[in-house]
């Protein structure tokens, strides 16, 4: 029998249920310990990613796939290791070495039959592994300063790149942007149900942390069935500290306040899931 990857079921779960499975990034060995913890606060599911800049940021993949790897396994509830905007297709093959779950391919920078292309055989590579694949088919407002926010998927050529590219879940500009340090977005939620009812694979929302709360449910109950937030998560981090180094410049030792941090993000992680489990 073929097992599904695990992303792949999490994710057809919650689509079925219309709730959202919650997606965040880790940056620190401390924010994948305050995920896991804020999702066992929750009681659901919940998906570590690794970016390419965190790779780059650790001089590699290993250290900290393998950390979060061993996190995910002694959680009390399903955690998943996810490889986040990767265009290094090196990486991706040290992914599935290193024994991740899931693996964005991020090849919306190329010309759309080279990104077709492309992602279909990372697909075919991934799907041997037993791996989950997302992509996406054009760039999502923000990143680098590439696109405006007002990007927009169009339905029929979505509809397309999945048939070509046979990926698990496609991330698609319906009105958010990376890198938003407020929360002031909104979502395009015709468009978003408009995409839900053409495409056969679930939906990913990049760019969450601009979203209000009541913007995030409209998202998901319009039709998007993973939601990526980090900026939010890493300025509660940020703040943490700072407050408490304001406070107390005298204190040396990270252990001190660096916990501060992670708590925080533990606590707002597992409301957010809640928040999206509905």
């Amino acid at each position: 029998m073929i097992t599904r990857p695990a992303l792949t079921r999490i994710l057809a779960s919650a689509r079925e249920r219309r709730s959202a499975v919650g997606a965040f990034n880790v940056i620190l060995l401390e924010h994948a310990e305050a995920i896991a913890s804020g999702a066992e606060q929750a009681g659901v599911p919940v998906v570590l990613q690794i970016s390419e800049n965190c790779v780059r940021y650790h001089g590699g993949l290993a250290p900290i796939a393998l950390a979060s790897l061993e996190i995910a396994r002694q959680a009390s509830v399903e955690v998943l290791v996810h490889l986040d905007h990767i265009e290094d297709t090196a990486l991706v093959r040290e992914g599935l070495e290193l024994g991740v779950d899931s693996v964005m391919y991020d090849g919306s920078r190329l010309p759309y039959e080279e990104n077709v292309r492309t992602t279909r055989e990372i697909a075919d590579l991934c799907h041997a592994a037993g791996v989950a694949v997302e992509a996406e088919l054009g760039e999502v407002g923000g990143k680098d300063g590439v696109h405006a926010p007002g990007a927009r998927t169009d339905p029929a050529e979505a509809v397309a790149f999945v048939a070509a590219t046979g990926v698990d879940a496609l991330a698609v500009a319906v009105g958010t942007s990376h890198a938003m340090v407020s929360r002031t977005a909104s979502v395009d939620r015709a468009l978003v149900a408009k995409l839900r009812d053409a495409v056969s694979v679930p939906l990913v929302l990049h760019g969450s942390s601009g979203l209000s709360d009541e913007e995030l449910r409209g998202a998901v109950e319009s039709g998007m069935t993973k939601v990526n937030i980090s900026t939010h998560l890493n300025g509660l981090f940020t703040r943490s500290l700072k407050q408490f180094l304001d406070e107390r410049p005298e204190v040396v030792d990270p252990r001190k306040y660096v916990r501060l941090g992670r708590a925080a993000v533990a606590e707002e992680t597992a409301r957010l899931l809640k928040l999206l489990a509905g």
